[in-house]
């Protein structure tokens, strides 16, 4: 587990899997629960009740950052729902292991979230299993590297704005009518490193996360006052099921190219999503968190 941490490793490339991806497939596993120490080491990660009693509906929460967020989630005292592809069934059942492990709920949820009236079930089957939701973080996504825009489908472009924003719109909309009845409610979008460095072989992608940014700001504005507080996190290269799934060889390769010279974990990037769903950031909203080992951005 500790060579993940080490600076400048990569893990091995050639273990490409074909859409959406697998965690139980990858070696090394991402870290859902693990950070990295000063010495190059792991440790696991020190939860301080900074969530508890609270109910988070989390997309994408099958595997990757996903799943570490439903872990710390559980592991700060919250219940959570995971919604997911089919396909991913065997990594959300893993993930709902591991949270009733940690004593907590976990409630697993099939959806397309390309169709709203999924998105709208999704919601309604977590308030009914949990009693309720706090905290709504929207993390699911697609992409698919390709080199020009010429290559870049119509039918891909419209799969990536229904995967990475219209879900997002979606499922924000469903869920608060149930955020307005709590007190504390947050709203935690992913987006990425990407929109603000502008990546060529990810235009739809990229595409995506900048709207995603617009989109947080603008409805911080519109619920602030019901004292709902949504923010973003913008990623830089994490390692995740949907990086083996979507990137090649080739950009794998690359895929260490950070100041700090290593990708991140899921770990390191669940550990924002507790900052923002906690009391911890009640003095921040329509912001974006930058965990992308050390890369300098406007934004």
């Amino acid at each position: 587990m500790s060579s993940q941490y080490q600076k400048g490793h990569l893990p091995d490339p050639s273990q490409e899997q074909k859409p959406p991806g697998h965690q139980y497939k990858m070696d090394p596993a991402p870290a859902s629960t693990q950070l990295p120490t000063e010495d190059g080491g792991y440790q696991t990660y020190r939860a301080a009740g900074k969530l508890e009693g609270k109910r988070a509906l989390i997309t994408g929460g099958d595997s990757g950052i996903g799943r570490a967020t439903a872990l710390l989630f559980a592991m700060e005292g919250a219940d959570v729902s995971i919604v997911y592809l089919a396909e991913e069934e065997r990594d959300a059942q893993d993930t709902r292991q591991q949270v009733e492990g940690k004593g907590r709920k976990c409630v697993c949820i099939q959806a397309d979230l390309t169709k709203a009236e999924e998105c709208r079930k999704a919601v309604e089957e977590t308030v009914k299993e949990l009693g309720g939701i706090e905290i709504l973080v929207n993390n699911a996504a697609y992409q698919m590297v390709q080199d020009s825009i010429d290559q870049l489908s119509e039918e891909q472009w419209d799969l990536t704005f229904k995967t990475n924003i219209y879900a997002y719109y979606y499922m924000a909309k469903y869920a608060l009518p149930h955020l307005r009845k709590t007190k504390g409610a947050t709203i935690i979008n992913m987006t990425s490193v990407n929109h603000y460095i502008g990546r060529a072989d990810l235009l739809d992608y990229t595409s995506t996360k900048g709207a995603i940014v617009a989109f947080t700001r603008a409805l911080s504005n519109q619920v602030v006052g019901d004292g709902i507080r949504v923010n973003a996190i913008a990623p830089g290269p994490v390692w995740t099921p949907l990086v083996v799934s979507t990137m090649g060889k080739e950009n794998l390769e690359q895929f260490n190219a950070t100041p700090m010279g290593r990708p991140g974990q899921p770990t390191e990037i669940a550990t924002c999503c507790v900052f923002l769903a906690s009391q911890d950031s009640s003095f921040i909203s329509g912001s974006t968190l930058h965990p992308n080992g050390g890369t300098m951005v406007n934004g």
